[in-house]
């Protein structure tokens, strides 16, 4: 007896593509939310869509995807703001002002985490995450860095006062930063942070004096 049904060998498909700029974004804003320690593996296998193995061949373990995550942030909009700075066509109030307004703009942003990245994860570290730990204190050492070259070269063209410490006042903005990320992750509006934005441009005639 023939039978006239047709088998059809349904196909498998196309493997799904890693798409590893849409796995770190999404690592980031788990990472910036909770922090390193209570972002577990299962969590990133969960927020990305990738699966465990796909995760370990990439980034071999959860510090290895943290550090690709740092490395994303600071592309993304760390150094998009510094360059702020460096605009030469402003004067030292007008780049400073600009940045500390984008900061603020990045830290209120409702497409993402409040506060900054790196500021948030850093705060909840416990002390078994002295690799991590060595990999973000360097980090903030390079905004430091960044702003003592950007307040080094002002003073040679005269904006800042020669006798003044450039290193001082870094210190202090990098210290208004961090208090502009603890009152955005306290729910503090871009507004609010402006007001602090202003005080501190207010205050600048001053502090360049120290």
């Amino acid at each position: 007896m023939s039978s006239d049904i047709s088998y059809i060998k349904k196909s498998r498909g196309r493997p799904k593509v890693f798409d590893r700029e849409a796995a770190l974004d999404k690592a980031m804003a788990l990472f910036w939310q909770h922090g390193y320690e209570a972002t577990s593996m299962a969590h990133l296998v969960e927020a990305t869509g990738a699966k465990a193995p796909t995760l370990y061949a990439e980034f071999t373990n959860k510090e290895g995807l943290f550090r690709a995550v740092l490395d994303r942030y600071i592309a993304r909009f760390a150094q998009k703001h510094e360059a702020c700075l460096f605009c030469e066509e402003r004067s030292l109030e007008e780049a400073l002002e600009d940045y500390l307004s984008h900061v603020a703009k990045l830290f209120t942003d409702k497409d993402t985490p409040a506060g900054c990245f790196i500021i948030c994860t850093s705060s909840v570290l416990a002390t078994s995450s002295d690799d991590i730990s060595a990999v973000i204190k360097a980090r903030h050492a390079m905004q430091e860095e960044t702003l003592i070259r950007f307040l080094s070269k002002r003073q040679a063209r005269g904006e800042i006062p020669s006798a003044s410490c450039v290193r001082k006042l870094a210190k202090y903005l990098c210290c208004i930063v961090q208090g502009m990320s603890v009152s955005a992750r306290e729910n503090a509006s871009y507004e609010e942070l402006l007001q602090i934005v202003n005080t501190t441009m207010r205050l600048l005639p001053e502090l360049k004096k120290v």
